[in-house]
């Protein structure tokens, strides 16, 4: 289930087998029992507990290469795998095991006047082709989703994770094969060469979805190269806005971890808003707690009168998805105004509001634009497993055709099934 590196001359035909086997496989896992995917699912988390030891030294070459590529340490912390991480993975593919199998679902239904009996069933949505950068739980992650999901899928990881993610599909790949799981199920692409993505995002007689997973400069990429319908997120520039009824310490608390608990991922929070009548006691608190987490804050005039070691705030600062200790600033003299800023500067995937008043929590989760809006918690909680996907293929800030964190049932559409008796339209 992985491919080899081929001559340039063949890249295209390479990628064009690598389709096809996919959309072959496509076809059997729609009609695939739910049992042999959890078997599958299962097998491959016990696999790779007992050979925890071979992902590690596999994930050893990636981090001894990274600093090569340029890494920063966020980067390299989403690239670290430990025992612990391991079994993160391993538990994330049992928990999906666990999950209702979303294929044949009936979403709705009626009898018509006529006697016609119509029904929206869940369907997969065939081949997925998954692009993703230095994160080697995604490739586990993602190919329990799309499997489970009746779905296909071609892995292009990056080159940054490529030990990791072949050492983790190669256990897959076993687990697959005791289990009886289709033949090309999921595919490592197995060369790093980018012409390889171009060819295969044009080519929609095979693939029904694109989901690119990493920086900006990658999904602008896939959206300006693909003629396969796009699935992203640009960026995670998320917000927390500290509202004049706040509880001070609970909003100290949500900072810190909203921030601090792993900045390089998507929903941590790289801004901070808060009420002019509450900042004094709010940076009394959390300027302390952030400055010795290591935190470096760049804030308004306002704010630095509060945080004296706090750095100017360029406007580019508050459009910045930091992915690292660094967290923006401003000091607002209303709810409307941190609404708009959120609006005008965010990126439309995770903001938060704290607050004891409902009537401002209401305002806030109707008037921001987001792919999840959260009252009195951290923006870390936006993520698949936090809302009881299980593991997610990623989060989305379209609104076609779908958003926020994606699981099983965002990898599927949906076929209408009509039953009759001899009905003809008159």
């Amino acid at each position: 289930m992985a491919t080899t590196a081929p001559d340039q001359q063949d890249l295209r035909k390479l990628c064009q087998q690598v389709a096809q086997r996919a959309q072959k496989a496509a076809a059997q896992l729609a009609r695939l029992t739910p049992a042999v995917k959890n078997q599958w699912l299962l097998r491959s988390a016990e696999l790779l507990r007992q050979n925890h030891s071979q992902v590690l030294q596999a994930n050893a070459l990636d981090l001894e290469a990274a600093p090569g590529f340029g890494l920063t340490k966020a980067q390299t912390d989403r690239l670290r795998l430990t025992p612990q991480r391991i079994e993160s993975i391993a538990q994330a593919l049992e928990q999906v095991a666990l999950l209702p199998d979303p294929v044949g679902e009936v979403i709705d239904a009626q009898v018509r006047p006529n006697g016609l009996q119509v029904a929206r069933v869940r369907v997969p949505l065939g081949v997925v082709f998954f692009i993703y950068e230095s994160r080697p739980n995604v490739t586990a992650d993602a190919a329990a989703l799309c499997v489970k999901s009746g779905n296909a899928v071609i892995l292009r990881g990056g080159k940054e994770a490529v030990h990791s993610s072949r050492a983790i599909v190669e256990l897959m790949q076993q687990a697959a094969q005791e289990t009886g799981l289709p033949e090309h199920s999921f595919q490592l692409l197995g060369t790093q060469d980018r012409e390889a993505v171009g060819h295969l995002l044009r080519m929609e007689e095979y693939i029904s979805l694109v989901i690119p997973r990493g920086g900006p400069g990658l999904i602008r990429r896939v959206v300006q190269e693909s003629t396969v319908p796009v699935m992203k997120h640009y960026a995670g520039n998320c917000h927390v806005y500290v509202d004049a009824h706040a509880d001070v310490e609970k909003a100290v608390a949500i900072v810190v971890n909203a921030k601090c608990q792993r900045p390089g991922v998507c929903n941590a929070a790289e801004s901070v808003l808060v009420h002019r009548q509450v900042a004094k006691e709010f940076w009394a608190k959390a300027g302390p707690e952030l400055l010795s987490r290591g935190v470096e804050i760049r804030a308004d005039e306002a704010t630095r009168a509060l945080v004296p070691q706090a750095k100017p705030a360029s406007e580019e600062d508050y459009f910045t998805e930091f992915l690292d200790l660094i967290l923006a600033a401003k000091i607002v003299d209303s709810l409307q105004e941190a609404i708009d800023h959120i609006n005008h500067y965010g990126s439309h995937h995770t903001d938060a509001i704290v607050t004891e008043h409902l009537g401002h929590a209401r305002a806030f989760t109707t008037a921001v634009d987001s792919a999840a809006v959260i009252v009195n918690a951290s923006t870390r909680f936006n993520d698949g497993g936090e809302f009881g996907l299980g593991a997610e293929i990623g989060i989305s800030t379209d609104k076609f055709h779908a958003r926020g964190p994606c699981g099983l049932r965002e990898l599927t559409t949906y076929k209408w099934i009509v039953y009759g008796d001899g009905q003809v339209r008159q």
